[in-house]
């Protein structure tokens, strides 16, 4: 099998170089790649590329993620996060391979308390989440075989992160504001990767498995919950902070304001996913936990 990965730099695509290894030959591009175009802006290059690669599977990990940014790059964004998603598909399409893409739970709303499902109706609250709403829709009206898959708050070792800002900030304030109205789960690149490379191998065995998938860690926390959890976890391996954990406020996203609006309930139901592929998703602590290991013992 020849995969082709976009967006090898990033966190997801970092980890899909390790995890995409023992299924085949692995082509890797970042935007700067020098022999073949990994670069999105560049929509001939890119699908010149497929076409000279020939690839079985094509894997997005590319994309257009400045949230906020985006509100006054929307051309920009929709280039990267549609118009380029559309060009691998239609490739994908007409030499008859599979398109691997990856969303977010920005293309829902946020209203009310329950986990979002594959079958609820979108409506995206920002550009960011307009232009990757247009990319699954663009993959899907091209008739490829495709996986999407939706997730929420991603994070990993390399990289910044939330955590990493919040251990930053503890060592250096004696208070912390933190948003509490927003809730999600915290999703490592590793866990996306794995259960990428697994999802590969099931629906090119069986194609009926094509779809849209919400891909997300179990369990659900704040973004203060979630800063408590990393900054405890911190403190027990013998972190020196500033910030006791009362000193952490939880505050309202009206207190925070940002130019793109955020969604308050992220919060996905990744249940079509663990029952068509036969997974079992562990908890977002178990995540968070192994990557603070991670770090913290540099």
């Amino acid at each position: 099998m020849k995969i082709l990965l976009f967006g090898k730099n990033g966190q997801v695509g970092w980890e899909l170089q390790r995890s995409l290894q023992p299924l085949g030959q692995v082509i890797a591009l970042g935007s700067n790649s020098s022999d073949l175009c990994g670069d999105f802006t560049d929509l001939k290059g890119v699908s010149n590329t497929i076409k000279q690669v020939k690839p079985d599977v094509i894997v997005n990990a590319a994309a257009y993620t400045a949230v906020d940014k985006a509100e006054s790059e929307p051309q920009l964004a929709h280039r990267i996060n549609a118009d380029a998603p559309g060009v691998l598909a239609h490739e994908a399409a007409l030499s008859d391979a599979w398109l691997i893409h990856y969303s977010t739970d920005y293309v829902f709303d946020g209203g009310g308390t329950k986990p979002w499902t594959e079958a609820d109706a979108t409506s995206p609250l920002n550009i960011y989440g307009k232009t990757k709403l247009a990319g699954e829709e663009a993959i899907r009206d091209s008739g490829c075989k495709h996986l999407i898959f939706r997730t929420s708050w991603v994070y990993a070792a390399r990289g910044n992160n939330f955590a990493k800002t919040m251990l930053r900030l503890a060592q250096e304030r004696d208070g912390l504001s933190v948003i509490d109205d927003q809730v999600g789960a915290p999703t490592g690149g590793e866990l996306l990767a794995d259960v990428t490379s697994h999802a590969i191998r099931a629906a090119r065995k069986n194609s009926s498995l094509q779809g849209i998938y919400h891909l997300v860690a179990a369990g659900d926390v704040s973004w203060h919950g979630y800063a408590a959890f990393v900054l405890n976890f911190a403190r027990e391996m013998g972190m020196d902070l500033k910030v006791l954990p009362e000193a952490i406020r939880a505050i309202p996203s009206s207190e925070f304001p940002a130019p793109a609006r955020r969604p308050k309930n992220s919060c996905l139901n990744s249940s079509k996913l663990e029952k068509s592929f036969n997974l079992t998703l562990p908890s977002w602590q178990s995540g968070v936990a192994r990557m603070l290991t991670e770090i913290l013992e540099k």
